[in-house]
């Protein structure tokens, strides 16, 4: 599991540490650990349904806010449950883009009983940076 809850950073938010090889794994393993917080078993979130996401932005940890905010806006107007298992990050003009097809369904209470609704990112301790064995990222969710 490459991603840790943070007990001790806020007392009404939830924060994770979500990490990886590449840009593109520690993306990945963000948006696990940001559905994790609403459903316990991942596994229950069955690849019925594929969305595309595309955005793109400046700078790197304001594209992880971008794409995890995409996800909460997907539950929340289409009532999606979604994983990504693979990004793409290129760069071209010195703007990021990343492309993403996204599995899920649609959230079902008997099979998905929600934890908690996850109602934003917060810029409150948010950052990324490279380290020595891969990518790193600290988020604080709003609940």
């Amino acid at each position: 599991m490459p991603y840790r809850y943070l007990p001790d950073i806020a007392t009404a938010d939830v924060a994770f540490e979500a990490w990886g090889e590449t840009r593109e794994e520690m993306f990945c393993a963000a948006a696990d650990a940001l559905t994790n917080v609403m459903v316990d078993d991942l596994a229950s979130v069955t690849p019925t349904e594929e969305i595309a996401i595309s955005l793109a932005h400046e700078e790197l940890d304001l594209l992880l806010f971008s794409f995890l905010q995409e996800l909460i806006f997907l539950k929340d107007a289409r009532c999606l449950l979604l994983r990504v298992p693979r990004i793409m990050i290129t760069e071209a003009e010195e703007v990021l883009h990343l492309d993403a097809i996204a599995h899920g369904e649609r959230i079902d209470n008997e099979r998905h009983p929600m934890m908690v609704d996850v109602k934003a990112v917060t810029l409150h301790l948010f950052s990324v940076r490279r380290q020595e064995n891969g990518w790193w990222a600290r988020v604080v969710l709003d609940i």
